[in-house]
């Protein structure tokens, strides 16, 4: 996630590659996180004498598992205060880790949860943001120039960021997953794989403009799609006999539980 916002900023220009310095746990992830990143950025292990100059930037990005959070021991910052950014500025990606625990841990530290998208690699993403009470405007300024050249902000209540996660982040999986078996499905009635795959792909990313561009509601697009006896109706009654729309709800409440779940085995 964290080469999902990285990179179409550097492809911008709002950030100088020289000037992002990244850390990886061990020395063995470098040359993997390296491989696509553009030219001039730095990315050490922990374990590199470097890697406590990131703990002197105004602005650090954490994006590692939820499960390493532990391991993560903050380091004082040798940092200036001013009255734009009176501490520095951490941006958490990481899933149900709270602000209170983020806090916790950096409490030299002003923190922010952010909850990006995979389709911010495309500048297509959604972004949900929750602050800490004591962030300033200009720090908000600063956390959105990030988010906004990529994804579409929208600004919440922590309490609604698990929910926003289970949507928006786990979503493309859900879709990925459809996309791949409704492929599959053509293959099984006769199409070859390649003309499956761009006629499936083609069909999703249609449907979206379609709902977006003519604000249609769902099941305004299934009903114009389903006429009486076809073959929609009959596809549409299998599904619902398989369950997919509860499969679907449940798929979405239970991501939604397991980030809260996260927040607890810290």
């Amino acid at each position: 996630m964290a080469k999902a916002i990285i990179s179409p900023l550097i492809e911008r220009g709002e950030y100088q590659p020289e000037h992002i310095l990244g850390i990886v746990g061990n020395s063995s992830s470098i040359t993997p996180v390296m491989s696509d990143l553009p030219k001039g950025v730095k990315v050490v292990s922990s374990a590199d004498s470097l890697s406590r100059e990131v703990w002197n930037a105004p602005l650090k990005l954490l994006a590692v598992k939820p499960q390493q959070f532990g391991k993560i021991k903050e380091v004082s910052p040798l940092f200036q205060s001013n009255n734009q950014f009176p501490k520095p500025l951490l941006i958490s990606v990481l899933a149900g880790i709270t602000l209170k625990n983020l806090k916790k841990a950096f409490p030299e530290h002003t923190c922010v949860r952010a909850v990006p998208n995979t389709p911010s690699l495309v500048g297509e993403g959604l972004t949900g943001l929750a602050w800490e009470d004591d962030i300033t405007s200009d720090q908000k300024n600063a956390v959105r120039k990030i988010f906004e050249p990529i994804s579409e902000i929208f600004e919440l209540n922590e309490r609604k960021l698990d929910s926003f996660l289970a949507l928006t982040s786990s979503g493309p999986a859900y879709i990925a997953l459809m996309v791949e078996a409704m492929a599959d499905g053509a293959v099984a009635a006769g199409l070859p794989r390649h003309l499956s795959n761009q006629l499936a792909h083609k069909t999703l990313s249609g449907t979206a403009s379609l709902l977006r561009e003519k604000s249609l509601h769902p099941a305004e697009l299934k009903d114009m799609v389903a006429s009486p006896a076809g073959t929609t109706i009959s596809a549409l009654r299998h599904l619902e006999l398989a369950g997919l729309r509860s499969a679907l709800i449940e798929a979405v409440v239970l991501a939604a539980q397991k980030s809260r779940q996260l927040a607890e085995e810290v």
